[in-house]
């Protein structure tokens, strides 16, 4: 297939095993004819949700199938050296906390733009110029390198080191946890939000043996939190609505 053509018809989504990522996966299914993944190996306490990947491209491919007949392959990436130059809760077993910095002892420095920069040498080599990442600045933990600014500076950083004009998706970027449920089910339905809460993983602390109504996890971590009340807002919105 021509590089060229192909790449304005393809995505690689970065997909983590998470409930974003997981959003993000199934919005490019709804716009591109070939989706390809790509998800990050790098010591994380919560490496369940790597264990989550496959089912769910598995469950997304069997319960749409016209998605399935656009999803490529996936690609895992070792990128455990950020486990050896951070000291974070999401890289050993430390108490979750914020730091003197305001920040969560949750951020990983650098992550995202290495996950993009290591993203588009893949797209490079596939021939892909559209990057899809799960970042939000609406109701985030206020890390750095999930904003808007950043991504758009990275974006542009990227392509002039590689000659290229990737484009960054992040499709999240400004809705709340809410309207994120709202948007899967605007994507596929009652199906879609179930296949979510099933097989994805948001937990930092990696608990995926208790279910609660919104999917596994402790339920009292900050990942857990904002993933509860996200679900229960757009709940009792529909609830209003209805």
């Amino acid at each position: 297939m021509n590089v060229e053509i192909k790449s304005q018809k393809s995505a690689l989504v970065l997909l983590s095993g998470g409930q974003d990522s997981a959003v993000c996966l199934a919005w490019a299914l709804d716009r591109y004819e070939h989706v390809e993944t790509v998800g990050f190996t790098y010591g994380q306490r919560h490496g369940v949700e790597l264990d989550c990947r496959p089912r769910l491209r598995e469950s997304l491919a069997r319960s749409f199938p016209e998605w399935g007949g656009r999803l490529g392959p996936d690609h895992l990436l070792d990128l455990s050296v950020l486990a050896d130059v951070s000291d974070t809760a999401l890289t050993s077993e430390a108490e979750i906390a914020f730091g003197a910095n305001g920040l969560p002892n949750t951020f990983v420095p650098g992550r995202n733009l290495l996950f993009f920069t290591l993203a588009a040498a893949l797209a490079y080599r596939r021939g892909i110029a559209r990057l899809v990442g799960g970042m939000c600045q609406t109701d985030y933990s206020g890390y750095p390198d999930c904003r808007n600014e950043t991504l758009a500076a990275l974006n542009e950083a990227i392509n002039l080191g590689i000659g290229e004009h990737f484009v960054i998706h992040t499709p999240l970027m400004w809705r709340t946890k809410a309207e994120t449920w709202a948007m899967t089910e605007a994507l596929g339905g009652d199906t879609l939000v179930q296949l979510v809460v099933e097989h994805t993983h948001t937990c930092y602390k990696g608990d995926h043996i208790h279910r609660q109504e919104w999917g596994y996890g402790c339920g009292i971590c900050p990942a857990c939190d904002l993933r509860a009340n996200g679900y229960r807002g757009w709940r009792n919105l529909a609830l209003v609505l209805n």
